[in-house]
């Protein structure tokens, strides 16, 4: 398993999301209790599932809070052409 990129994330639906989100906790249970069982084969599958969590949850957050998600360079620009229309 590949790590998903949080543009996927940004393009799902809010019900999307948070059936992603569903599905991602219940995935890492699945990996708890194979370790538990001591049945765990691939372990760095913990690392991906919370990361993936992570993100989701941050989109989530973003989406509720109005935040708006660009590219750093886009606000720098946006920041140059306010400060030279000030001038």
């Amino acid at each position: 398993m590949a790590f998903r990129k949080i543009e996927e994330a940004r393009k799902l639906s809010d019900e999307e999301l948070e059936q992603e989100i569903l599905n991602a906790k219940k995935k890492l249970f699945q990996l708890r209790l194979q370790q538990s069982l001591g049945r765990l084969e691939k372990p760095h599958e913990f690392r991906h599932t919370k990361r993936w969590i992570a993100q989701l949850l941050t989109v989530k957050t973003e989406r509720m809070k109005g935040i708006r998600t660009g590219k750093k360079t886009d606000q720098k620009t946006e920041q140059k052409t306010e400060q030279k229309g000030e001038e």
